[in-house]
């Protein structure tokens, strides 16, 4: 059975559940509001797009001014090169013949492609790769706390720099960074510390990329970035209300989801589980938060079920049948559980899109 999508125009309690719904007015007072502030700091803007996976969500990001997107994995830069996007950085390292091969096609139509790298093994294969044919601009991923990828001291990074510089097919065109909330000092530290040995190399250093929705906020607090890239912000979550980064009249996504059970007087349960809401805690001790109804907990998911603890609620308490609205803890996980995303105006559908990456994760 093939259930229909809502019409434009039809009243959001009338939408099927569950489903995530995006409010118009808030999704572009984020975009505006974050470009404004990176215009307003002389700091390039470019947007992860692994949050929304959404087209025309991305032509709005580049439309606000935007230099281009971030993406996350190959395939997912592959769909949005489809799309028209030509300033592409794929912040990922790209590693075996099959993906190397993907990513010289892909150069080879987007205008300017850029990719990471914290190893020499990351090096030799993107060299042997990239041999002859347009050469291909090069990143060094730096962790300056982040506690993930990237090359360890400012010492590393530089000798990364001039082997990439020195490798035939790539082009050496920086560094970049994603690192722990509230970590400017550090990121200034190592891209300081990084540009004084590769100056002293005579090598140029043009691109600088700090990161995190997180820290947006305070994208200024590392003067040598040259641009900044954030994800999260275009919805905003749970965990970014927490961080203190939005409030709650930021949240452009909302999941929603009716209750299909009571089966006692403190328990209710809703038809989102796991395959609707995201599994992250991001530290939370449950799944989600009901907005409007305070003191209720999503306690535990399974795949097609939410079980919500009442017991510390007081008022009128949500019946079989009712609708209620879902903030998630993180969005973006949110976003490729779906093939499409309802948006809305006023409490009525406006659009509904594809969500064209999804499951692009290679």
């Amino acid at each position: 059975m093939t259930l229909p999508w809502p019409l434009i125009g039809t009243p959001l309690a009338e939408v099927l559940t569950p489903m995530p719904v995006i409010d118009e007015d808030r999704l572009e007072a984020n975009i505006a509001r974050a470009q404004g502030f990176m215009d307003a700091q002389g700091l390039a803007f470019r947007p992860h797009i692994k949050t929304h996976k959404i087209i025309e969500v991305a032509r709005a990001q580049i439309a606000a001014g935007a230099v281009g997107i971030n993406c996350q994995k190959l395939t997912e830069a592959e769909v949005f090169a489809e799309a028209g996007f030509d300033d592409i950085l794929i912040t990922y390292n790209i590693l075996g013949a099959a993906k190397l091969a993907g990513l010289r096609d892909l150069n080879a139509r987007v205008a300017r492609l850029t990719v990471v790298a914290d190893s020499e093994t990351t090096v030799a294969g993107l060299a042997a790769a990239f041999a002859s044919g347009k050469p291909l601009a090069v990143l060094v991923e730096c962790d300056t706390g982040g506690g993930r990828c990237g090359v360890q001291t400012p010492a590393e990074a530089a000798a990364l720099a001039i082997k990439i510089a020195e490798a035939p097919g790539l082009r050496f065109q920086g560094l970049l960074t994603y690192p722990s909330v509230g970590g400017a000092a550090a990121v200034e530290g190592f891209l300081q510390a990084t540009m004084a040995l590769l100056a002293a190399r005579g090598i140029d250093c043009p691109v600088r990329s700090n990161g995190g929705s997180p820290d947006l906020w305070q994208a200024n607090l590392v003067p040598s970035a040259t641009e900044h890239r954030a994800g999260t912000y275009v919805y905003n979550d749970r965990s970014m209300v927490r961080a203190g980064e939005c409030g709650a009249q930021d949240l452009a996504m909302h999941v929603l989801a009716t209750v299909v059970s009571r089966p006692t007087p403190t328990r209710a349960v809703l038809d989102a589980g796991s395959k609707a809401l995201t599994s992250d805690l991001l530290g939370f001790s449950d799944f989600g938060e009901i907005e409007g109804l305070a003191g209720a907990r999503i306690v535990s998911l399974s795949e097609e079920h939410a079980v919500v603890d009442l017991s510390a609620c007081s008022g009128a308490l949500p019946e079989v049948g009712d609708q209620v609205r879902v903030i998630p803890n993180h969005t973006c996980v949110v976003s490729n559980l779906f093939e499409r995303m309802v948006f809305h105006r006023g409490g009525r559908v406006t659009r509904v899109e594809d969500v064209a990456a999804r499951g692009t994760v290679w």
